[in-house]
């Protein structure tokens, strides 16, 4: 959302949380999902705003969800930015945190991949809320339904509509069907995770990277925020290093997931990732998008299947 279309019920929420008047700066780079907004609170210093429409019942109870993980993580050095504040109005929910004088990382370098790697680390064992994405990746991965023997699942609605929406993928066209039908295959054995020790971040990218000098110095967007196991971050810098010259670093990128998880289960993660890659292009009508993504779908099988 652009900083000013943001209503003044919101700028109003925001001051009688944070106990301070809210003038808007301007829109921040990123923030494609809730856009990013750089206000002032008077007397303090600068903020970042994100605020996006009120979707369903639920959607200020993930977000203080996401705030307590951020609590948590940076209890334990996990460089993110503090939250000063969340709230909702009949329309938005919305969430304050600290600026950061970065920038987003414009691309992928075999730098910053090792520096991720390393921040990831800090997410081992740092399970903090019950909103498990290793299940979920198993669920979409598999095509298996909410209901399983033995699973205590929760889903967001928005995780359940693109799981709904994953499962007629194969219905637009016989390529992507028979990629999908690849990617059934090669999880139809794989059991459920059986636990979900890490914090996951869920959508680690450049554009939620900020960098200064070429070194990462936050990483933000953590709304989605859950637990599972680690390596589902690493896979989806995976999924964003087929590219010269990072395939040295998606070398290393599989080879720590291995050790983390096991074959099997890598399979899982990376097929939810192509799965989800194909989804959004399909469901927003990008058809040149598409065959881009079936490619490299494939080509990380292959490359999997080389490591098995």
């Amino acid at each position: 959302m652009d900083g000013e279309a943001l209503p003044a019920e919101v700028l109003d929420d925001v001051a009688s949380v944070v106990g301070a008047e809210v003038t808007r700066l301007g829109r921040l780079p990123g923030g494609v999902n809730a856009g990013a907004t750089r206000v002032q609170l008077a007397g303090r210093a600068s903020a970042v705003l994100k605020a996006e429409l009120r979707t369903h019942p639920n959607h200020l109870d993930e977000t203080l969800r996401a705030q307590r993980v951020v609590e948590h993580m940076r209890g334990r050095g996990y460089p993110t930015p503090a939250w000063l504040g969340v709230g909702a109005t009949a329309t938005h929910v919305w969430h304050l945190m600290d600026f950061v004088d970065a920038a987003p990382a414009p691309a992928l370098t075999p730098s910053l991949v090792e520096q991720l790697m390393a921040i990831v680390e800090l997410q081992a064992g740092q399970a903090s809320e019950p909103y498990d994405h290793w299940s979920y990746a198993w669920r979409v991965a598999t095509g298996q339904g909410p209901a399983v023997a033995g699973m205590d699942l929760v889903e967001t609605p928005e995780q359940s509509l693109l799981r709904l929406s994953v499962a007629k993928l194969s219905g637009y066209s016989s390529v992507v069907s028979a990629l999908v039908e690849r990617l059934r295959l090669v999880c139809a054995d794989a059991p459920p995770p059986r636990g979900a020790p890490d914090m996951v971040h869920a959508d680690l990218n450049p554009s939620n990277v900020l960098v200064r000098d070429g070194a990462v110095v936050a990483v933000v967007d953590i709304g989605n925020a859950g637990s599972g196991t680690r390596a589902t971050d690493l896979i989806n810098l995976v999924w964003l290093t087929f590219q010269d010259p990072l395939d040295g670093v998606r070398r290393r990128l599989w080879t720590r997931t291995l050790d983390m998880v096991g074959w099997e289960s890598v399979a899982v993660l990376a097929a939810t990732q192509i799965l989800l890659q194909l989804e959004w292009p399909i469901r927003l009508g990008r058809r040149d998008v598409v065959p881009g993504v079936v490619e490299r779908g494939h080509r990380a099988l292959d490359e999997l299947n080389g490591l098995r």
